[in-house]
């Protein structure tokens, strides 16, 4: 049996349609016409649902994505207003997601007032907990910001700030298949010790290209392969 799950990043709605030179909310409607189209388990939005994080911009995010707004799991990014974005997702928050044989693990990695991320010891800990206590065979690590350098025009300055750390604490585990984030409107998948890293696209604009919006289709299988699939349109 196929099982899989879809991730979006990156919507940055706001109460104004046009942000940074593009109508988000337009954009938006049209990914998630495309995702209804489709066969899948779970939605991931991994992070800056909101561009100025007001509440009435998660409002509106909501009643976009409502055609599609089964088994929907979030975690916020560096533009998201977390009180405001629980008080409309409260119930949507990604603890963890099971799906088959397969677990999906969030990490906070946003840090207040700033762009980058960074994962103190804390974080880490839990992290470390959570990977611990999984019953499931297979597991995908999610993040909002990236934990390596994208290989692009990205400042890199602006991802995670101690990978080192973050990587310190996971590569003892082998059943981390997989590591995804967004943050940096790039899709991009790169391989590191065997564990598979993918950079979702933004549903808004790409910040190196291409001129287009998109989304990434992860299938999984019984035997701990995953493949991703970037639907571009």
């Amino acid at each position: 049996m196929n099982y899989s799950f879809i991730q979006i990043s990156d919507c940055h709605i706001d109460d104004e349609k046009n942000v940074w030179g593009t109508d988000s909310q337009k954009n938006l409607s049209t990914i998630v016409k495309s995702i209804s189209k489709r066969n899948y388990n779970a939605l991931i939005i991994s992070g800056d649902l909101a561009h100025n994080g007001t509440a009435s911009s998660y409002s509106t995010l909501k009643d976009i994505i409502q055609p599609i707004s089964d088994n929907l799991f979030i975690l916020p990014g560096n533009h998201d207003n977390k009180l405001n974005l629980s008080s409309v997702f409260s119930e949507h928050y990604l603890p963890k997601l099971t799906i088959a044989d397969w677990e999906i693990i969030s990490i906070d990695s946003v840090q207040e007032n700033k762009t980058s991320g960074f994962l103190n010891k804390a974080k880490l800990k839990l992290l470390t907990k959570k990977i611990l206590s999984s019953t499931k065979k297979f597991i995908v690590l999610c993040l909002h910001h990236p934990p390596i350098s994208m290989e692009s025009d990205w400042d890199d300055k602006k991802s995670l700030e101690n990978s080192d750390d973050f990587f310190h604490t996971i590569d003892k585990f082998s059943k981390i298949k997989a590591v995804i984030w967004g943050h940096a409107h790039q899709s991009s998948e790169f391989n590191r010790n065997n564990v598979k890293l993918f950079s979702c696209p933004s549903t808004t604009l790409q910040f190196n290209g291409p001129e287009m919006i998109g989304y990434n289709h992860f299938n999984l299988s019984d035997k701990g392969e995953i493949n991703c699939e970037t639907v571009w349109l």
